[in-house]
């Protein structure tokens, strides 16, 4: 559903390849025609994807519905010409999507006093490892900062004891090695240890047409993992 959302790492790793482009980190769906925000050239916030543009409503919500406080995690919901009608024939999708007249994107964020967003993750990629939420996105971005790393994506593996402990795949730049033990020391020097991955698998990433990362074959690979 997400059409356009640069998050950090995506732009770390680009910024290798056009060392002299302006990069802008923005956030939108296809529901939302597509663009919500977008850092402004003069005033960018690395981390966030800026400000919602003109004409366009957004709040972060708790599961009430109410506005969270300043840097409180809650799920964006947005308000505007640009938002859809609804789905294509689907009622059941529409109303569930458009409560109280608001897109609800289902991405979780917190703002800052300047209104400028930080996106946090997928609620349905957020881990729960021993109580604790951990978001699969600052993993990423932390993993995808490595010098061998082209790029990374984790997801929740079932665990016996934690109920969810993190899982990465990562993809290597051609020619670069690493191994498990070495990024996960890596994610040591920034994380805490309830976040840092306990599996690190190597390999190609699955990824859709527009280039996505298919998060959901990854979680029946990292469920399979229990059976090796």
């Amino acid at each position: 559903m997400v059409f356009m959302k640069l998050f950090w790492f995506g732009l770390f790793n680009t910024s290798k390849k056009f060392k002299k482009g302006k990069l802008l980190e923005g956030y939108g769906l296809s529901e939302t025609s597509p663009v919500v925000a977008v850092n402004r050239p003069h005033l960018q916030k690395p981390g966030s994807v800026g400000p919602a543009i003109p004409g366009v409503e957004v709040k972060i919500v708790n599961d009430e519905l109410l506005e969270v406080p300043l840097g409180e995690a809650g799920e964006i919901i947005v308000k505007g010409d640009i938002v859809m009608k609804g789905y294509y024939k689907d009622k059941e999708a529409t109303e569930k999507s458009m409560k109280g007249g608001w897109f609800h994107s289902g991405d979780l964020a917190v703002t800052y006093p300047n209104g400028y967003i930080k996106i946090q993750d997928r609620s349905k990629d957020i881990i729960i490892s021993g109580g604790e939420n951990i978001s699969s996105i600052e993993i990423e971005n932390t993993i995808a900062k490595h010098p061998a790393v082209s790029l990374a994506a984790v997801v929740a593996k079932p665990d016996e004891k934690w109920g969810e402990t993190p899982c990465a795949f990562v993809e290597l730049i051609e020619g670069k090695n690493s191994t498990e033990e070495e990024i996960i020391k890596f994610c040591k020097e920034t994380l805490a240890g309830f976040k840092l991955p306990k599996n690190v698998v190597f390999s190609s990433l699955p990824k859709t047409s527009t280039g996505k990362i298919q998060k959901f074959e990854l979680r029946k690979k990292a469920k399979e993992l229990n059976w090796i």
